[in-house]
């Protein structure tokens, strides 16, 4: 199996990234990694790494990076050499079976988009972010790619995220809740109101409204949104997490008794913070393009960009794209526009 990995993509690229290659070829000795970014920036850390003329390794070189400042639309346009455009063809031509990469969200999503198009019976993609609750995690659909939504682009969510769910929560019957301002059906905007009404007529486990503070309850395994909505709950998420560090570190540091008693807490801290990281999820699948597409956080360490490697093969082992195809087709005019219908 073929992974493509962009090297470029991240904050702390390319260093991070070709580390969590590093790591990827000795504990998955049978993955081929294709590499690809700028040659003369990643031999650095290649030769650093001990992975330079490595058997599964290939190096592409990509002389540009779509950056995080620019927009999704430019990116693709000005920077047709680009290490995300790049996989993104070699997706498209299956020389690699999947691509994954921490770089810029955007364009990502418009460059597989574009180039890879989308699964038959998808209209857009969505990326599934992996969200702590109480009790394990639950599945954010959309976390971003799509701002503005149709009820049917909503119904799509739900089908892919449940398909997911599946492989990444091992459940049989994932909870399928829709984000809303209530639990009631009468609750909401016009979207949430008359996606219900498709969600209810759905062959899945349709738990009915979610609110953003129950999500985190765990009350369902999938959260579908639109991707305005999804992604300031995502981003309020984040924000907080790191408030919540800074305040505690305030209040641990004010006295010599606060210190010892952190020091002595120290284990019940770093599980806390484990039970929060997405590392070992290692990135979100952009889910509904005709390949398998990994996106991680721009943060992403090499542990995380790893896992993404690793998550990536193991959703190609999965077949999800064929069974997301499967289960649109299932369900056919419902998760369609209204004027197909």
């Amino acid at each position: 199996m073929r992974i493509g990995v962009d090297a470029m993509g991240g904050d702390f690229a390319p260093g991070v990234v070709v580390e969590g290659v590093a790591r990827t070829l000795v504990d998955f000795p049978d993955l081929d990694i294709v590499l690809v970014g700028h040659r003369d920036r990643i031999g650095f850390y290649l030769e650093k790494y001990g992975i330079a003329g490595f058997p599964h390794l290939e190096v592409i070189h990509a002389p540009t990076v779509c950056e995080m400042s620019e927009p999704s639309a430019v990116s693709l346009r000005a920077k047709k050499d680009s290490s995300i455009t790049a996989l993104a063809r070699m997706l498209k031509a299956r020389e690699i079976d999947a691509m994954v990469t921490p770089g810029h969200t955007g364009a990502t999503v418009a460059a597989t988009k574009v180039l890879v198009r989308t699964l038959p019976g998808v209209d857009r993609p969505a990326l599934g972010a992996s969200m702590p609750a109480k009790e394990g995690r639950f599945l954010l659909m959309d976390a971003g790619a799509n701002t503005d939504c149709q009820v049917h682009n909503m119904v799509q969510f739900a089908l892919m995220g449940e398909v997911y769910a599946r492989y990444l929560y091992h459940r049989e019957r994932p909870r399928i809740g829709l984000l809303s301002v209530g639990g009631e059906d009468i609750k909401g905007c016009e979207l949430t109101k008359e996606t219900f009404k498709i969600l209810e007529q759905l062959p899945i486990n349709f738990v009915g409204n979610v609110e953003a503070n129950a999500a985190f309850d765990g009350v369902a395994d999938v959260v579908v949104s639109d991707g305005f909505s999804g992604n300031v709950m995502l981003k309020c998420a984040e924000g907080l997490a790191r408030a919540t560090g800074y305040w505690l570190k305030q209040g641990l540091t004010k006295s010599a008794a606060r210190v010892i008693g952190a020091v002595l807490a120290k284990n019940a801290f770093t599980e806390l913070k484990a039970h929060g990281s997405s590392d070992v999820i290692g990135g979100a699948p952009l889910l509904g393009v005709n390949g398998i597409c990994i996106i991680g956080h721009g943060g992403s360490n090499p542990v995380a960009v790893r896992n993404a490697i690793r998550v990536s093969a193991e959703c190609v082992e999965f077949g999800l794209n064929q069974r997301i195809t499967e289960v649109i087709a299932e369900v056919g005019e419902l998760a369609q526009p209204t004027e197909k219908k």
